[in-house]
C-alpha cells in the first residue's frame, strides 16, 4: 500500500535552509555550477553546520517519538541541486541524525510544481524566488533569514510564532492601514470586530499544528504557538473572534501596539517566527529563527484540508537557477 502525507504535517525544505551553505553558494554565485559542483564532491563527506531550520526540523522530527506507532510530521529535502550535487547534504542528514528519508533533486528547474505532489504544508527556503513561486501556488512559504550568532532552542516543547495580518490572516486589514492610516484602519476593525477575517496564507499551516496539539491532552502539547502582533486595543478584539470561528486556540498572544517584537519572540524561546514585513523579520532574526512571508495579496482560491476551506493562490512567477 503507497504511503499517505495527507494525516501528517509535511515540511519542504532546500538544503541551504537545514545547513549552511552560505560559503558554497557564494562559490556558486561567484564562479559558477561547475565550481561549485567540484566543491561540493571534495567536501561531501566533511559534516555541515546546521542552518537557520536545523533546531525547528529536529523539534518536529520528535514528535514522531510522542505517540506510539504514528508519525506525525515528514520532512522532505526539496532542492535545486543535482541528484550528484545533493549527495553532500543527505551524508549530513545521516552525521546529524535526522529522520528524514526523502528528497527531491531538480537538477536546476523550478521547485514550485513539486510542494503539491509531496502535500508540502510549509516550504521554507533561502531563496526569494522560490518562496515566492510557493506562495503564488497555495503553499505556506517563508524566505529564511541568517540563523541568529547565538540561539539556544526551548527543551522539549516546539514554539513557533505568527505574525497575523497578511501571514495567518487575510492583508485586507493591512492594506487599509497602509492606504488610509491608523484611523481608518481602527474603524474599519471596530466596525468588523465580530466578522472573521479571510484565511491567510499560513492559515492551512496554522490548522495543521492545532491538529497536532489535539493529540495531546490539553496543556501537555509539546506544540506551542504564539501571534505576535502589531495591533492593539481595540483592533485585538477581531483576532479574538477570527481564530473562534476558525475553532483555533493559541496559547499565547501579544498585542504590541508598534513595539519592537524582537525581544518578545526571545523571552517566547521562538524556534521560528514569521511575519511579512522586512523590518519585523530583521530585527527577530538577531534574536531567533524568522522567515519572510512574500505575501502580495490577491484573489484567494479555496481548497478543502480536514474539512476547512482554506487558501491557494494563483501561480505565476519564474524562478532561477540557485545552488540549494
Amino acid at each position: 500500500m503507497a504511503y499517505d502525507l495527507t494525516d501528517k504535517l509535511v515540511i519542504g525544505i532546500s538544503s541551504r535552509a537545514l545547513f549552511n551553505l552560505e560559503l558554497e553558494n557564494r562559490l556558486f554565485n561567484d564562479e559558477g555550477v561547475q565550481a561549485y559542483s567540484d566543491y561540493q564532491r571534495r567536501h561531501e563527506d566533511e559534516p555541515l553546520l546546521p542552518g537557520t531550520a536545523f533546531p525547528l526540523v529536529r523539534a518536529l522530527l520528535e514528535l514522531n517519538r510522542s505517540i506510539p506507532g504514528r508519525r506525525l510530521v515528514e520532512v522532505v529535502v526539496i532542492s535545486r541541486n543535482s541528484p550528484d550535487t545533493g549527495l553532500r547534504a543527505f551524508n549530513a542528514i545521516e552525521a546529524h541524525q535526522l529522520d528524514i528519508t526523502r528528497a527531491a533533486f531538480t537538477g536546476g528547474t523550478p521547485i514550485a510544481p513539486y510542494l503539491q505532489a509531496f502535500k508540502v504544508d510549509l516550504f521554507l527556503s533561502r531563496d526569494a524566488d522560490d518562496v515566492q513561486a510557493a506562495v503564488d501556488g497555495g503553499v505556506a512559504a517563508a524566505q529564511l533569514y541568517d540563523a541568529p550568532a547565538i540561539y539556544e532552542p526551548p527543551g522539549k516543547q516546539i514554539r513557533i510564532a505568527f505574525d497575523g495580518d497578511a501571514v495567518l490572516f487575510s492583508p485586507e486589514s493591512e492594506h487599509i492601514f497602509k492606504t488610509e492610516g491608523l484611523d481608518a484602519f481602527v474603524e474599519h476593525e471596530r466596525r468588523n470586530r465580530h466578522q472573521a477575517m479571510a484565511e491567510g496564507p499560513f492559515a492551512k499551516l496554522l490548522l495543521r499544528l492545532a491538529e497536532i496539539q489535539d493529540h495531546f491532552p490539553a496543556g501537555r502539547s509539546p506544540v506551542r504557538i504564539a501571534i505576535v502582533t502589531a495591533r492593539n486595543s481595540p483592533a485585538h478584539t477581531r483576532v479574538i473572534h477570527t481564530l473562534r470561528a476558525w475553532n483555533v486556540s493559541i496559547d499565547e498572544a501579544f498585542f504590541l501596539g508598534g513595539l519592537p517584537k524582537d525581544l518578545v519572540l526571545q523571552a517566547f524561546g521562538a524556534h521560528m517566527f514569521f511575519d511579512d514585513q522586512e523590518s519585523h523579520v530583521e530585527r527577530a532574526a538577531g534574536l531567533v529563527p524568522a522567515g519572510l512571508v512574500p505575501y502580495k495579496g490577491g484573489q484567494l482560491l479555496s481548497t478543502d484540508v480536514g474539512g476547512k476551506t482554506l487558501p491557494t493562490q494563483p501561480t505565476g512567477r519564474a524562478n532561477h537557477i540557485e545552488s540549494a
